[in-house]
């Protein structure tokens, strides 16, 4: 089961790098959404990878 894991960026370069190096790792583009209006980029992710999805976030300054 997915679950979505949300992060909080400042910039929309940060949250497209974020989205880049998610894809490279081999997340589904589709399961990345990034709402500019309200600074989140949400990840939808089965839980057991959560932790990968995080130390993105962690290397960008994405809060979560």
């Amino acid at each position: 089961m997915s679950k979505a894991l949300n992060g909080n960026f400042t910039t929309k370069e940060q949250a497209r790098n974020v989205k880049d190096d998610l894809i490279a790792m081999g997340f589904p583009q589709e399961n990345i959404y990034i709402e500019e209006q309200e600074n989140i980029i949400r990840v939808m992710i089965p839980s057991e990878e959560r932790r990968e999805v995080e130390e993105v976030f962690d290397r960008h300054r994405v809060t979560y």
